[in-house]
């Protein structure tokens, strides 16, 4: 039986992308159908207190994820996940040396936008708040599902939702496979909630 599932990222964040590597090896593997839902840390952060530097890049990082629904509300739902490929490809493991994150995160907008055929005019919605309650409606849906202490990625199994995994590199073939079906055991106990060890490694692109 096919497992509906639903994936939700924000572009800029190095670690859903990992998550999402592997997602793209369970779906070749497993009777999976995944959905691929746009997220906002800049959302998900107002309000909050935080460092000065922190602070610069989620203010930035309004950009991809406006875009990513953007394409999602003006091009189709199917649309979104090749956008995601091509800009988390620009933004992680080809990261430029740009440090200015509003015009890094552009670039890798209108490169995504140009390797998949997407108007190159949808790059203007990065400054625009047209979808952004079609975002905050995202993301309340998510954390209704998997509660609110809680970033990206978030999965979402025929309903039963969690964080994570947090995982460098992302694993490929049977290990992909193998580490799926142990997140779904785990997910399924009503009374399961964290587990958790130090990271020792940023993230891994190969």
């Amino acid at each position: 039986m096919t497992q509906n599932t639903e994936f939700w990222f924000d572009p800029i964040c190095p670690w859903a992308w990992m998550t999402s590597r592997w997602m793209s090896e369970v779906e070749e593997l497993r009777d999976v159908e995944v959905t691929w839902n746009p997220f906002s840390l800049a959302v998900l952060n107002e309000g909050k207190d935080l460092d000065a530097g922190y602070r610069k890049n989620i203010d930035a990082s309004w950009g991809p994820a406006r875009v990513a629904m953007a394409v999602r509300e003006e091009q189709g739902q199917e649309k979104v996940k090749p956008f995601y490929d091509a800009v988390g490809t620009a933004l992680h493991p080809e990261k430029t040396d740009e440090s200015d994150n509003r015009r890094r995160f552009r670039a890798a907008i209108d490169k995504a936008l140009e390797e998949t055929g997407l108007p190159p005019e949808l790059a203007d919605y990065a400054e625009k708040d047209t979808y952004d309650e079609e975002l905050r409606r995202s993301n309340a849906r998510a954390l209704e599902l998997v509660g609110d202490d809680v970033g990206v990625p978030i999965i979402s199994v025929d309903g039963t939702a969690f964080f994570g995994p947090v995982m460098s590199p992302a694993p490929k073939g049977e290990d992909a496979a193998k580490v799926w079906d142990g997140t779904l055991a785990l997910a399924s106990y009503p009374g399961f909630f964290e587990l958790k060890r130090s990271r020792t490694n940023g993230p891994i692109f190969d």
